[in-house]
């Protein structure tokens, strides 16, 4: 039997999404049917059995219970597998998306040996409206602290559009703990060098056939150490030198043997043939530049240097050492030298895209880079071993280096108006690399930067060997690479820190670091790069990360509308009333506040989770999002408005309602009674919600207008009133007028136009409190769409778990019959005693916690509904 590895889908996933990576894993194992590889002859690999959990495309990030079965079922799932091999067989695991917290979740297990993950929000949940869900990830911050499994997380970047590829990142705490935990950005994975979609993940070629090499040696590896060493190999980033150390051998050079090149040459080699050594001086160290150590760079095409090649390469071999001179009989002896650094770079074609669109870039195209520092006062010379063999192909070039270094204290000030023009210095006859340092522009997710560089082409020049190299060094994980070209902009961006993401290390918080390599000094330069922000990217990555704040957001202005129309004098006040009282003097109020807010030192779960590396613009931004919220409120009840046109037209008669007496009555209880037990034996309270809102829809076109008498309109003449004492009718018609005196139904004989205040102010409190519900509405509707798919795959008799606390929706069920009686609730009694100030309470919550924890903001608010109608009935019964 082979090595068993198990693929979990995510969210809406399926189990055929492991073909792909499954195939790529035959073709590599099996060079023809039935044929076992050279690669993997003698070694004790075996093949894959691929299996695959079927979560009939269950939608997992929204609910924390169907993520809980998920991870019941697979914990099933893996016992079964391994029940069909030898004892102590022990299976990898593979998750994408969702798929990959479901792995998690499994741990701690002795029967896992790695867990790779594909686009995974270990960090945040991507929906945060449910606490169970936040219960899962608390579960798992303590596995991947403490336990001992490899785990391997694969970001996709930004062009992964469903997840922020800042929640793909491991937590750093996890590191210090021993334990192995890597990220890996395909834009710095070697090979890849690009972003890659969320879906795209699992059927990338350039990730996939790497992701299942390292499942292949994965079934080699013994120990954890051992596994640790294969991820890091098939998996790398360049950030770590390759594992299995170097395995140059000292050489012994005589006369004849090599060949010394002159002081300040470089060693450039265009299709070389046969083997040779080159020595390069050493520079004196009088010829360092500022007490700055002399660095050696090497750059080979199609071949390897120290076990570092790009996959299948040809037979160009390099080797690297640090040469003296034996007095005695002139000999030279070398010794291998160590590299600071040791990864693959992409080529771009010149005059092509980079990446290639749809296609990424061809592994076999890429150069590996070698680095090492040389110590201060080092002598001798460095040799270069070039063994071509007969083949001819790839090129070799290298030489001493010292880096011009751009130190900028450019700020983001700077850069809000036009952008600012960096100039470099001439290389001179020095210097393959420039670095790029900007420490005081802050690295977040919310910024994008624009830049464009301008390049002098001396002339006579030969063609470059390759084109400038732009290395964007966000962290330690994500590298992004790009081609330089005269004029062509560039858009710079990170994952290093962003809203409620808990912060990096300091040092990645802050700055960007920018490297440039080319092919040797005077050929195509460099001359300067113009910086800028790229404020409709921004904005886009704004929106992107604040989809949850702007809601939850909503919801608080809207309890800002309700406190003051809770007030004496709110009452006459329509929706859209209240919402051009709240835009003229209420907004500048709250803007001014939320700014203030911003500039506090809170925390990466509260108000807008981010730290200080914006400074002041955070008050900005968080102006802004209230401008936003405010926005989308008003769009909101003019779509209310544009919905309720239709229904009030089509039911002038079937809906229009005379004001009913107030009060729980038998008939309420007994049909609140029965929806609540429908609710905990049959359906989610998410239903009963959305029933509650279509009513409260309904209530608001029944009370926009009084129900008429039957037959004709009644008028002076035809009202008798000869019955009826003039004093009598004077004290019934002010006690109509009087909202708190009209507790009882009305009598035959009141004229319609005693009944508009009441209906008008029984209109104007259904529609404030529809604009409510719909803005909670969003944070119960993804229930339902799970609810939903479960019925659609699994059948109407499948048990739906979590979901049945009634107490999460009866305040809403009482309070919609009430409104529907046609009459207005007495806020004079929530005046009395402190229920009014629950609406600032719920403006509060939605704006300190809400971005985070969504399912907050709509316990608040029932909390608020439910102290509402505990005044209303001590009103009733105690007077």
């Amino acid at each position: 039997m082979g090595l068993p590895v198990l693929f979990i889908p995510g969210n809406a996933g399926s189990s055929h999404q492991v073909r792909s990576i499954a195939s790529s894993a035959a073709r590599q194992y099996f060079s023809s049917p039935f044929v076992v590889s050279h690669e993997f002859t003698g070694r004790g690999a075996k093949p894959i059995d691929f299996y695959a959990v079927e979560f009939n495309e269950d939608l997992s990030a929204f609910h924390g219970s169907t993520l809980d079965s998920q991870i019941a079922y697979t914990s099933a799932a893996v016992e079964y597998i391994l029940s069909r091999y030898r004892p102590n067989t022990q299976i990898i695991v593979m998750g994408h998306s969702m798929g990959g917290i479901v792995g998690t979740a499994l741990l701690p297990s002795g029967n896992i040996t790695a867990l790779i993950t594909m686009s995974t929000p270990h960090t945040l949940p991507p929906a945060r409206f449910d606490a169970r869900i936040e219960e899962i990830y608390e579960r798992n911050r303590k596995a991947l602290r403490e336990d001992e499994t490899p785990i391997l997380s694969i970001c996709g970047g930004a062009t992964d559009m469903m997840i922020p590829s800042e929640s793909c990142i491991l937590p750093e705490d996890s590191n210090d703990a021993g334990v192995y935990r890597r990220t890996v950005f395909t834009s710095a994975l070697e090979g890849a060098w690009t972003g890659v979609g969320h879906r795209e993940m699992v059927w990338c070629h350039q990730v996939r056939w790497r992701v299942a090499r390292a499942a292949l040696e994965l079934g080699v590896a013994r120990t954890v150490e051992a596994r640790a060493r294969v991820l890091d190999r098939w998996l790398r980033d360049g950030s770590l030198l390759p594992p299995g150390g170097d395995s140059v051998r000292d050489l012994s050079l005589k006369e004849g043997e090599y060949e010394a090149l002159s002081k300040d040459s470089h060693l450039v080699l265009d299709r070389p043939l046969g083997k040779r050594t080159y020595l390069l001086p050493i520079p004196n160290a009088g010829d360092e530049d500022e007490g700055n150590s002399w660095t050696f760079v090497l750059y080979v095409s199609r071949g390897s240097v120290s076990k570092m090649s790009p996959h299948h390469a040809p037979n160009l071999r390099v080797s690297v050492h640090h040469c003296a001179e034996r007095f005695t009989d002139a000999t030279v002896l070398c010794d291998s030298l160590a590299p600071a650094s040791l990864k693959l770079l992409p080529t771009p074609i010149p005059g092509k895209p980079f990446p290639v669109p749809d296609e990424g870039t061809d592994e076999s195209e890429g150069i590996v880079f070698f680095e090492a520092e040389l110590p201060h006062g080092a002598d001798g010379w460095v040799g270069v071993t070039v063994d071509a063999g007969d083949d001819g192909l790839g090129w070799v070039a290298g030489g001493f280096d010292q880096p011009r270094n751009v130190k900028s204290e450019l700020s983001l000030w700077g850069l809000l108006f036009g952008g600012a023009r960096i100039s470099l210095p001439w290389s001179g006859n020095v210097g393959w690399r420039t670095h790029v340092s900007l420490s005081r522009l802050p690295a977040t997710a919310l910024l994008v930067y624009r830049l464009v560089p301008k390049m002098a082409e001396y002339s006579p020049c030969a063609a470059p060997l390759f084109s400038p190299l732009l290395v964007h060094t966000s962290q330690v994980a994500e590298l992004h690479y790009y081609r330089l070209a005269p004029s062509q902009p560039i858009f710079l961006h990170t994952h290093s820190s962003a809203p409620y993401i808990p912060p990096l290390h300091p040092a990645a918080t802050h700055g960007l670091n920018l490297t440039i390599h080319s092919s040797g000094p005077s050929c195509q330069d460099v001359t300067d790069v113009h910086l800028s922000v790229d404020w409709w990217a921004s904005v886009g990555r704004i929106g992107t990360r604040y989809p949850t704040t702007l809601l939850s957001w909503g919801v608080g202005i809207v309890s800002l509308l309700l406190f003051h129309f809770w007030s004496v004098d709110g009452q006459q006040l329509s929706v859209s009333k209240s919402l051009g009282v709240f835009v003229r003097r209420r907004m500048p109020t709250l803007m001014a506040v939320a700014g203030v807010i911003a500039l506090l030192p809170l925390g990466p779960d509260d108000y807008l989770g981010i730290g200080d590396e914006l400074g002041v613009l955070r008050a900005v931004l968080a102006v802004l999002l209230v401008g936003m919220a405010a926005g989308m409120v008003c769009v909101s009840w003019w779509l209310l408005v544009i919905l309720m046109w239709p229904l009030r037209l089509l039911g002038r008669r079937s809906i229009q309602r005379k004001p009913e007496e107030i009060g729980l009555r038998r008939s309420t209880v007994i049909s609140i009674v029965l929806v609540l037990a429908l609710i905990f034996l049959l359906v989610p309270w998410q239903v009963a919600f959305l029933g509650c809102w279509i009513i409260q829809l309904l209530n608001c076109n029944a009370t926009s207008r009084p129900k008429s008498y039957p037959g004709s309109v009644p008028t002076l003449a035809s009202t008798p009133t000869s019955s009826t004492p003039s004093c009598e009718r004077d004290d019934r018609i002010s006690d109509g007028d009087d909202l708190r005196a009209d507790r009882s139904s009305p009598s035959p004989s009141r004229s319609p136009s005693m009944l508009k205040p009441t209906f008008a102010n029984a209109y104007n409190q259904n529609t404030h409190i529809l604009l409510l519900m719909t803005w909670l509405l969003p944070l119960v509707t993804p229930v339902l769409a799970v609810w939903v798919r479960t019925i659609q795959t699994a059948g109407y008799t499948t048990p739906f778990n979590g979901d049945h606390n009634v107490f999460k929706v009866a305040p809403v069920l009482v309070l919609v019959d009430l409104l529907g009686r046609g009459r207005p609730l007495d806020t004079m009694a929530a005046w009395r005693f402190p229920a009014r100030w629950g609406w600032l309470v719920v403006t509060v919550v939605a704006f300190l916690v809400g971005g985070r924890r969504a399912y907050v903001v709509y316990d608040a608010a029932g909390v608020q509904v439910a102290i509402l109608l505990l005044c209303q009935m001590k009103a009733w019964f105690f007077g």
